[in-house]
């Protein structure tokens, strides 16, 4: 979404809303497609003090899948967007600053960059998820452990003998 600026970039105290959605539901990260709903991007852009400054935020429900139970879950994603805009630069390149393109600057390329770069790694239905068995294959979080336990061969003697008895 390309939002036009002209109006504000000289008058000190002015702004300018946005509210949009952005899909993104197409992405792939790692395999998945975790966004599975628009992604609500909302904000404002103020001239305070001559200075542009775009402040607002991108959320949506991401659907995941555990990384340790496989288990489905469903989390809430906010990224925060904070940006200065100006028409040129002074001096050195700032990587801080994003410059206008004839006044007008493309909220949904800065939304979706920074939804992008904020996506998780690794994903956990919650902090204490204990995962699967590496022998019988049961959610610990939901079922005991199926395998029966193995016996240490420096007592299988032993065992021998308490069996007969």
């Amino acid at each position: 979404m390309r939002l036009n600026l002209r109006e504000i970039i000289h008058v000190p105290g002015a702004g300018v809303s946005f509210d949009f959605p952005l899909d993104l539901t197409e992405e792939e990260f790692y395999g998945e497609h975790p966004i599975t709903k628009p992604v609500h991007v909302k904000g404002t852009v103020k001239n305070i003090a001559d200075v542009l400054v775009l402040e607002g935020q991108a959320t949506s429900v991401l659907d995941y899948t555990c990384d340790r139970c496989m288990g489905g879950f469903s989390r809430e994603k906010v990224v925060r967007l904070s940006y200065l805009l100006a028409e040129e630069l002074e001096g050195e390149e700032d990587g801080d600053i994003v410059l206008l393109d004839d006044g007008e600057i493309d909220v949904g390329d800065l939304a979706y960059t920074a939804f992008i770069l904020d996506m998780d790694t690794k994903h956990l239905c919650s902090e204490d998820c204990k995962g699967l068995c590496s022998g019988c294959g049961a959610n610990l979080n939901v079922e005991p452990c199926r395998c029966k336990k193995q016996a240490d061969p420096r007592w299988a003697a032993l065992e021998q003998l308490l069996n007969k008895n």
